[in-house]
């Protein structure tokens, strides 16, 4: 079995109001992750995923760079264990 593993990041810069939520869902649905993305108060996005980790990594460098309106500033994240609570990847509001 593959490693298995969570992600929790926090994205700071101009995220918001440029798809970024969008293009986190699409990506993570290619990569076959589970989670969600969310926007948080002070133009914040919160990305919380599971699967295999190397595919978490491969969406944590996608997040580094975002969209082409995006303009990444920071991002801090935190890996856990995998724990199954989610069925799908999607943008929570």
């Amino acid at each position: 079995m593959a490693d298995m593993a969570s992600l929790q990041a926090t994205v700071r810069g101009r995220v918001q109001g440029v798809f970024f939520r969008a293009s986190v869902e699409e990506r993570a649905i290619q990569l076959k992750l589970t989670g969600y993305v969310r926007n948080q108060s002070g133009g914040v996005v919160e990305v919380k995923a599971e699967g295999e980790k190397t595919n978490l990594e491969k969406l944590v460098e996608y997040i580094k760079v975002g969209p082409p309106a995006a303009r990444v500033k920071d991002v801090v994240t935190t890996w856990g264990e995998y724990s199954g609570n989610f069925s799908s990847f999607r943008i929570r509001f």
